[in-house]
């Protein structure tokens, strides 16, 4: 199964707070009882975000951390990378490649085309959006019906015996 990991769903959540008011500085105790996370938690994420150039902390009594860039430009993409590295679902989509049989392979180029088209979804969902701040979010009922609807045609199930679309 394909799944991030927990510090990268937190790591959006605190984000997704951030982005609420993005030039607010807040404190890392402030973002911990706004997200329900524990501090720790939150403390680790954002020392991530930091060293990732995603967030600025500063100091001070009026210091805390706030988004380096707007939460337009700020990708799925980019969250992921972060924590989980680049996206690679199998040995052969990654930038290195160390698979043994990739040259007599027949199922490799399929599998980086999946991986392409994972990556190209992930860089178009904003932080904006996944904050819920963007009007033309998606909304996941819409999402999950829009892939049922297409699987269910592309695996032929969802055609009568005329090879019409039911």
């Amino acid at each position: 199964m394909l799944r991030m990991g927990k510090l990268t769903d937190y790591a959006t959540v605190v984000l997704a707070s951030l982005a609420q008011e993005p030039t607010r500085h807040r404190a890392a105790a402030e973002l911990a009882e706004r997200t329900r996370l524990s501090r720790p938690t939150v403390s680790k994420v954002l020392k991530g975000l930091q060293r990732a150039g995603m967030v600025i902390s500063s100091r001070g009594s009026q210091g805390g951390y706030r988004l380096a860039r707007v939460p337009e430009q700020i990708t799925a993409a980019q969250i992921l990378d972060i924590f989980e590295g680049p996206i690679a679902i199998t040995e052969c989509s990654g930038a290195s490649s160390h698979c043994g049989i990739e040259r007599q392979c027949r199922v490799g180029a399929a599998w980086q085309r999946v991986n392409a088209a994972i990556r190209r979804a992930l860089e178009e969902v904003t932080l904006r959006q996944l904050a819920g701040l963007d009007s033309s979010s998606l909304r996941v009922a819409d999402l999950a019906s829009e892939i049922r609807v297409d699987a269910w045609v592309n695996t032929g199930l969802g055609e009568n015996r005329k090879g019409n679309p039911t």
